[in-house]
Parts: C-alpha cells; structure tokens; sequence
C-alpha cells in the first residue's frame, strides 16, 4: 500500500527555513517553523491518549504541514498521524513495500530518514507493519487520535517508545 498524495505545497518553504537553524536561538527548529508560517500549534489536537498532540520531530522536519506534528488532516488520505522512532528494519521493510524512506528527495526538501529518526507514519501503513512483525516503536505523546480509527490504542502501547 503507497501513498502518493502530496502535502501542501508551503511546506517545501518551511522545510527550507528548517533546513539551517540559526545557532544561537534558543527555540526549536519546530517553534521557528511555525514563527515563520501562518501556522499554530495544533492546541486543538489531542493524542491517542486523551491529552494536547505533542511535537514529534523536527530534525527531520516531519508531518503533513512539515511543522513537527503527527496532525490529522482530511487532505491526508495518508493519516501521517503515527510518531515513530523508525529503526532499521522499519526502513528496509518499508523500503520493500514501495515506499523508500531512507533514499533524499531533495524537490520535496526530504532529507531521507536514518534509524533513530522521528517520523509521521501512515496509520495504515504502521498497522500493516505491524502485523508482519516490523512496525517501529511508537511515541504516544505524539500520535494524532485519529490514528485510534486505524490502529487499536493497546496495539499501540504494546509499541510505545
């Protein structure tokens, strides 16, 4: 299963300001993106555990809106809303099933994931790794509620980072 929809094209911009912090702020990378963007936090969101979204990575710059947030959005067909640690064989597994995550796409300003990166996954895709044993560990925290449509929130803890 691949999805090919593209977030919104904003996000190739603040990807690029993300792309060399300043080194003396002491915001986060996520903080300045959202600054630097029409975009707020998603204090509205919640995630698969009751409680206000949390950030999920910024080193990649990760979710739909490439602002740091595993978000749920109804332009995402995808629902990146799973905040993985990916780990080697997460990547290699999804790499096999058409969806090449370690490999940079430079047009898209994605810098390709390495083992210890945080990242927005598809539910579905997650939930399909899961059950052929390879799903990556999960960040609860960070994990859109909308991913509980998709994936069941004890298979999810039996995976929490």
């Amino acid at each position: 299963m691949t999805f090919n929809a593209s977030p919104p094209e904003f996000v190739n911009l603040l990807a690029a300001f993300c792309a060399s912090p300043p080194a003396d702020s002491a915001r986060s990378t996520c903080s300045r993106a959202l600054a630097a963007s029409s975009l707020q936090p998603p204090a509205d969101q919640r995630n698969v555990l009751g409680e206000p979204l949390q950030e999920c990575g910024c080193a990649p710059l990760t979710g739909w809106f490439r602002d740091g947030y595993c978000q749920g959005d109804p332009a995402d067909f995808g629902r990146h809303t799973v905040c993985c640690v990916v780990n080697e064989s997460f990547l290699n597994y999804s790499r096999a099933q058409g969806n090449d995550l370690s490999t940079p796409v430079p047009a898209h300003s994605f810098p390709g994931l390495q083992a210890g990166d945080h990242w927005c996954v598809c539910a579905a895709r997650w939930l399909e790794a899961y059950e052929d044993g390879m799903a990556p560990p999960v960040r609860l925290e960070s994990s859109a509620i909308a991913t509980l449509e998709v994936i069941p929130l004890e298979v999810l803890r039996g995976h929490a980072a």
